[in-house]
């Protein structure tokens, strides 16, 4: 009797939890998987035809060659490295290299001309916010050509062109006759990681600059250091590292390492944007640089603890002067993110020099005042303000765009925050430009970021937890703003998940569902 009691007890147990999952999943319909006319297309170009002619491309046939009016030449390592990389992209292990079979077919492809049609190809150049990423792609016999005006627009062409190939029943490359105009519809496509909260070895930042150009991001947001660990390198303050990293030497980014990341990103149009985050998460600059960080107080005396930068002494200000000087070399690009958030006032508040400094420059107790002088003192005059996350980013985006400040977005893209469900459709139908404002200021919206911060995230989860689902704010920053069908979106997203898949990106599922060639492992 107790056997059959214990056993009926598990059945309703059994069957709880699957009533319980199964009304989860029902909160969202299940997606009906139908070909899309865009194929497999991510994000999905401004102007596609696509037709139903099919022409075959054979590995030991098919080249992508510099075209004869190109002003690029094979002196260009970077589309060099490009064409040789889309090649294996695009043949997988069924590749081969060598000199053509000569033998073809009436209907099969041989090449793929890529053709640089403005003088300076900026090929040995870094991206920038001003970049033109546009391309043209017309596919037809007896060759395909992608024209582009610099190297940017060719690399997102041979993605555009990569993801336009399939694969037969019978396992035949194959792609249709197309013709795309293609360009960004913002300029500013971004992806933040965390690698001060836990260390992120250089592979595995390496292999998200690899899936960003998948995507077409152009932006990898560095945020290197933070309260709990400072891994950057310092030539000019060395001891930052040395005593603020986890460990001095085995968990710290090397000049030759940030040397690494910078060029691995440059050859695929990506620019990497560091972010020292000041006057608060500073905890660990103090342990190597005395008397940066506020004293705090507890009564009358120090308490032995610190606070935020010391906003009230020369001696910071010309420490970040250096400091950030070392990073302008360091790092090429034009931007560098100070942060500036999350801002503890109580340990300014214990201060009594702080208190006293306050009352001489008449802010009184409003220490918000005290932020914004250090700030100040910090800030160019060409600044960007970073909409981070908050329940209000659209009235946010109202009153910085109202100020006169160009403007990234990210309040609604912390893939941090994970739950059940499909939640890439939430990221997808967010629309950065829906905050009520004029279109001038509209005009001020650069882009945005998706932010993955690292309090659970290290080597071990980053990918699966970033892709697919950082491939929707992707399509949202770079396509038309009425591509928002979520059904065709689906149906375009699920393989290019299984692309990247194939590709050796360990992307999780979007829904119940399986990939011609599963994730292999490591």
């Amino acid at each position: 009797m107790r056997t059959a009691l214990n056993f009926a007890v598990l059945l309703l147990a059994l069957g709880l939890c699957e009533s319980l999952q199964r009304g989860y999943v029902g909160e969202e319909p299940e997606p009906v998987a139908e070909p899309s006319k865009y194929g497999s297309l991510w994000p999905l170009p401004q102007k596609v035809q696509i037709s139903d002619v099919s022409y075959k491309l054979s590995s030991s046939n098919f080249r992508i060659v510099d075209g004869k009016l190109s002003y690029a030449d094979p002196s260009c390592s970077l589309l060099q490295d490009a064409y040789r990389r889309y090649f294996d992209y695009i043949f997988g292990l069924t590749r081969k290299h060598g000199p053509k079979s000569g033998r073809t077919g009436p209907s099969e492809l041989t090449e793929l001309q890529v053709w640089i049609t403005s003088p300076d190809t900026e090929c040995d150049g870094y991206p920038s916010l001003a970049s033109d990423e546009s391309y043209e792609l017309s596919v037809q016999l007896p060759y395909a050509v992608l024209k582009a005006p610099k190297v940017w627009g060719v690399l997102h062409g041979l993605e555009t062109f990569s993801q336009l190939v399939y694969e037969d029943e019978y396992g035949v490359k194959n792609v249709n006759s197309s013709e795309i105009n293609d360009f960004p519809r913002f300029a500013h496509r971004g992806i933040l990681l965390d690698s001060s909260r836990h260390f992120l070895p250089v592979q595995v930042i390496l292999d998200n600059l690899e899936t960003m150009a998948m995507n077409k991001f152009n932006v990898f947001h560095w945020h290197i250091v933070d309260d709990p660990s400072f891994p950057f390198m310092s030539k000019t303050f060395p001891q930052l590292s040395q005593k603020g990293a986890y460990h001095p030497y085995t968990h710290v980014y090397t000049p030759a390492d940030v040397k690494k990341v910078i060029e691995f990103a440059r050859v695929r149009g990506i620019r990497v944007i560091p972010e020292f985050d000041t006057p608060g998460h500073t905890q660990s600059w103090g342990k190597g640089q005395t008397d940066l960080l506020t004293p705090c107080y507890s009564g009358s005396k120090p308490s032995g603890t610190f606070g935020p930068v010391n906003p009230i002494l020369n001696s910071t200000y010309d420490f970040m002067k250096q400091f950030f000087k070392e990073i302008s070399t360091v790092f090429p690009d034009a931007y560098i993110h100070l942060g500036g958030d999350e801002v503890n006032f109580s340990c300014w508040k214990s201060n009594p020099d702080i208190q006293k400094f306050m009352t001489d420059h008449g802010f009184g107790q409003d220490f918000s005042k005290l932020e914004s002088f250090y700030i100040q003192k910090c800030l160019h005059p060409d600044t960007v303000v970073h909409v981070w996350i908050g329940g209000k980013s659209n009235e946010e985006m109202h009153n910085v765009t109202a100020a006169g400040y160009t403007t990234i977005l990210s309040a609604p893209w912390y893939l941090d925050y994970v739950s059940y469900g499909q939640d890439w459709r939430r990221y997808y139908q967010v629309e950065p430009l829906g905050f009520n404002g004029t279109e001038t200021q509209k005009k001020l919206v650069i882009g945005g970021e998706a932010c993955l911060w690292g309090e659970y995230v290290d080597a071990t989860n980053l990918s699966p937890r970033l892709w697919p689902r950082a491939s929707a704010v992707a399509e949202r920053l770079w396509s038309a703003m009425d591509v928002t069908d979520l059904g065709d979106a689906w149906n375009r997203l699920s393989p290019h998940r299984c692309r990247m898949v194939e590709r050796g990106v360990p992307a999780e599922p979007l829904f119940v569902s399986y990939c011609p060639r599963e994730y292999n492992g490591v």
